[in-house]
């Protein structure tokens, strides 16, 4: 019976859930995603670039588009990860999910795994990292 309660009561456990999502999502981003693009160097940013640059018509820019997407899905990542500037690293990293779920879609493609991070990322600009954060535990006062 006891087990019973604890998986149908109403647990408010949501701090707990916040930990689980960003350890996973951010985890996962960073070594699936953000690892191999960060230290891939600059032909690799370059390449990626091209997937807003030739959206706004900013070729120029394309390489420094390229390091802020690589940087969005290691660094930021792992700054999700720990709870550390949650909502500006979930703002940066969204906005990359953003410009590859377009992409995705421009080549006809259909983009689950970047839909998914971008649903993440929106969740935690609005929820914030919760109590288990660097955020929570030094930012705190600033929120």
């Amino acid at each position: 019976m006891k087990y019973l309660k604890i998986l149908l009561g109403n647990l408010n456990n949501t701090d707990v859930g916040l930990l689980v999502m960003r350890v996973t999502f951010g985890g996962i981003m960073y070594y699936s995603h953000g690892h191999g693009k960060l230290f891939a160097g600059v032909d690799r940013w370059h390449g990626l670039g091209g997937a807003l640059s030739s959206m706004i018509g900013l070729e120029s820019f394309r390489t420094f588009f390229g390091l802020m997407a690589s940087l969005s899905e290691s660094i930021f990542a792992l700054f999700i990860l720990v709870g550390l500037l949650t909502r500006i690293s979930s703002s940066l990293l969204g906005f990359t999910m953003l410009i590859a779920t377009l992409r995705h879609v421009f080549d006809g493609d259909f983009p689950e795994m970047a839909i998914l991070y971008m649903v993440f990322c929106i969740l935690m600009i609005l929820s914030g990292p919760g109590k288990h954060s660097i955020d929570h535990r030094y930012l705190s006062k600033f929120q």
